[in-house]
């Protein structure tokens, strides 16, 4: 819902090398309200404008020395790479107005206009624009929601996967390894059980945040559900780096927790599969990590463990 404020406070560019035409054009938006305007007498300086500012409408003479409207939409196009160009083109010309359209104007106005008339296109111009660009704002979280999880902000198990198939194809062509860390907490039912499952969301935050902390910006944390995590280890060369890490991860997860004005404590037990020792797909890197994330709960928890077999390629 686009709201009429939302109109008011959109961003617009008045570019044309007469002065008198750009003060009549300021005058008219702010007359109705309008608050960000900006203008320009220099066609050269449009490209530059925009892109620092990105403008929800350009309001473009076509008739310009050194450098016509024309010239201005297709340089524009270089920025706007969903081929929607915010321009509203002025022309004297009758003969300009189907080439200004086919050029990606929105809209053409003939001179001299009525001001009526101009605020009225200039009006649903913006509206249009506005509802464009939420739409692509909602898309946009969309994608991000279906690709991540919605209590941590951390990559689901579909954007995990995506990541540990480009970390296996990487490790195969230069030649190198790549690991696979599953953990979950131990003793988290208690902290819900004791607590609430508010308490709960909180506490899968905090170590969210932790394991973010705890690795390197290339790697991946992920959460699958509950309290499964799941770390992608990019390009890790040797297994006494990814021992250590691992070892990090479970000294980090370990550190009391503050909740509800309560000192909370869990642990972590961690299992851990590499590329190519333990399988050369993903499917197989998580068994294996899972196989041996549930050595590490059965021998003690709250520490980690190697897979012990390579599970088959697939």
């Amino acid at each position: 819902m686009i709201r009429a404020a939302d109109i008011l406070d959109a961003s617009i560019l008045i570019v044309d090398d007469q002065p008198a035409n750009v003060q009549l054009l300021e005058d008219m938006l702010r007359a109705a309200g309008y608050r960000c305007i900006a203008s320009t007498l220099d066609p050269h300086a449009v490209y530059a404008l925009h892109r620092d500012n990105r403008y929800d409408l350009i309001l473009l003479d076509l008739q310009m020395p050194g450098m016509n409207g024309f010239q201005v939409m297709e340089s524009l196009k270089e920025l706007e790479i969903d081929s929607y160009l915010p321009v509203l083109v002025f022309t004297a010309q009758p003969g300009h107005k189907l080439r200004a359209l086919a050029a990606g104007a929105k809209d053409v106005i003939s001179k001299p206009f009525d001001l009526m008339e101009a605020r009225a296109r200039i009006h649903n111009m913006l509206e249009v624009r506005l509802l464009y660009k939420q739409l692509e704002q909602y898309s946009l979280a969309l994608e991000s929601f279906a690709l991540h999880d919605a209590l941590t902000g951390l990559p689901n198990r579909r954007l995990l996967f995506d990541r540990l198939a480009l970390g296996i194809a990487h490790a195969r062509r230069n030649k190198s390894s790549m690991a696979v860390m599953c953990l979950d907490l131990d003793g988290f039912k208690q902290v819900n059980d004791t607590l609430g499952h508010d308490a709960g969301d909180a506490l899968l935050r905090m170590v969210a945040d932790r394991l973010v902390a705890t690795v390197r910006e290339e790697d991946t944390v992920a959460r699958l559900g509950g309290d499964e995590f799941v770390i992608g280890l990019w390009e890790s060369t040797h297994v006494d780096a990814v021992a250590r890490l691992a070892e990090k991860v479970v000294q980090a997860i370990s550190q009391p927790y503050r909740i509800q004005d309560h000192e909370m404590h869990v642990t972590a037990s961690v299992g851990v599969s590499m590329y190519p020792e333990h399988g050369g797909t993903v499917e197989a890197l998580m068994k294996n990590a899972d196989l041996a994330l549930y050595e590490t709960k059965r021998a003690g928890k709250n520490h980690y463990r190697f897979a012990a077999q390579r599970a088959p390629s697939g």
